[in-house]
């Protein structure tokens, strides 16, 4: 089957030439359309002009056989003939559809398909039950006309933001461009969904012989023997490099702090082998939550231990995906494992350090099988031993923890 973005394509075409088309080209024209797309075509342009599946089929049996359809007739009728559009037939057809098509701002908010999916199937149920028959064909062809399409979901609104959500972006540009000016490093920080190890479907396709589509799972029942792992990256936004630890037990602030110690001592400490200070910046929540003790906690050990002060800034709440490694690394990673089972914890392991982009991305990792204690519990005395000052400029967000020396 084709996918909607051919079905729209091919509408829009349609809707485009329809008024220079007579009958008989309009045939013809869906008939090549069809063609062109193979297997699928006809049930696809269909549902693309509202033709019927008959016309389009005797549209394709009369250009494959040209020669012996010369003699035909050219099927034209003259204007008016042909059955009447069924809105004409039907006054309160299209104000019935349309009042189950969007019930909250112009219909009954009781409508029996209020809380159903509104498939064409369902909508032409309803409408025949209250009086108007119609097939499911002629409901996609009325929301056609109207202007209607299948449509997904789109992640638009993002909630109440924080009035210094800007002034807190200008800070971090700030903070990261000084670092970069004075040669020291800036990592970009998070954790990346967790993923199902097994034979279980993976979004989107790659390619495969005809016919012979990987074979998965029907349900996503955790495996529990291989679980789940966790994914927690470090990008290097001035080399244009990352590293990601995976994680098999617990997603907490000890794992993310030895997942930047391991991309330190890896990968950050030969690009920077005169670095002191490192700045990181991260989401507000999960593992790295501003509001975390525990962070801050494993922050300290992780400054004692690689001997650099730790200047961490954190986006304001509800702004992760302009985090950089979102779009810099997790969504690099997403394509490259996209329509292959994760059937193993090595198999996640060898698709993340295998991808790369056309700008030099350079991706390495590796299995974390340590166990993190989830439900610790840090007291103010552990708090007041660290060395940390909170920035002029919301100190919450923004701070820094120095190393302590040996002995404290």
């Amino acid at each position: 089957m084709h996918d909607a973005a051919v079905i729209e394509r091919i509408r829009r075409k349609y809707l485009s030439m329809a008024p220079v088309l007579d009958e008989r080209s309009r045939r013809h024209w869906a008939a090549a359309e069809a063609t062109e797309l193979g297997w699928g075509g006809v049930t696809a342009v269909a549902a693309a002009t509202g033709l019927s599946r008959t016309t389009i089929a005797v549209g394709v049996h009369q250009l494959k056989n040209r020669g012996a359809d010369q003699a035909l007739p050219p099927l034209l009728r003259r204007p008016g003939a042909g059955r009447p559009h069924v809105v004409d037939t039907d006054p309160g057809l299209w104000s019935a559809l349309d009042a189950l098509v969007d019930p909250v701002t112009r219909g009954d908010p009781e409508s029996p398909l209020r809380w159903t999916c509104k498939s064409t199937r369902r909508l032409a149920a309803e409408l025949s039950r209250q009086g108007h028959g119609v097939s499911a064909g002629t409901v996609a062809a009325l929301l056609r006309e109207a202007g209607y399409s299948l449509q997904a979901n789109r992640k638009t609104h993002e909630g109440a933001t924080h009035p210094d959500r800007n002034a807190q972006f200008e800070y971090i540009n700030t903070q990261v461009q000084r670092l970069q000016k004075r040669g020291q490093p800036v990592a970009s920080v998070d954790t990346k969904k967790k993923e199902l190890i097994g034979d279980f479907k993976n979004s989107g396709q790659e390619w495969q012989p005809q016919g012979e589509p990987e074979k998965v799972r029907v349900h996503d029942f955790q495996d529990p023997a291989l679980g789940k792992v966790i994914p927690y990256g470090v990008y290097d936004l001035t080399n244009n490099q990352g590293w990601v630890s995976v994680g098999i037990d617990h997603d907490t602030a000890h794992f993310a702090a030895r997942a930047i110690r391991r991309w330190w001592e890896d990968m950050g400490s030969r690009r920077f082998p005169r670095g002191r200070e490192l700045l990181i910046t991260a989401d507000g929540g999960g593992s790295n939550s501003y509001r975390s003790r525990l962070w801050k906690v494993a922050l300290q050990d992780l400054a004692d231990a690689v001997e650099l002060t730790l200047r961490v800034c954190h986006f304001p709440p509800g702004t992760s995906k302009w985090n950089k490694i979102e779009h810099c690394l997790f969504s690099y990673i997403t394509k490259n494992w996209r329509g292959r089972p994760l059937i193993s914890r090595q198999a996640v392991v060898n698709l993340i350090a295998s991808t790369t982009t056309k700008t030099g991305l350079i991706v390495r990792a590796a299995l974390d099988t340590h166990k993190y204690e989830t439900g610790l519990k840090v007291s103010a005395e552990q708090m007041a031993k660290l060395k940390l000052t909170p920035a002029d400029f919301h100190g919450e967000w923004n701070y820094s923890i120095a190393p302590r020396r040996k002995g404290n």
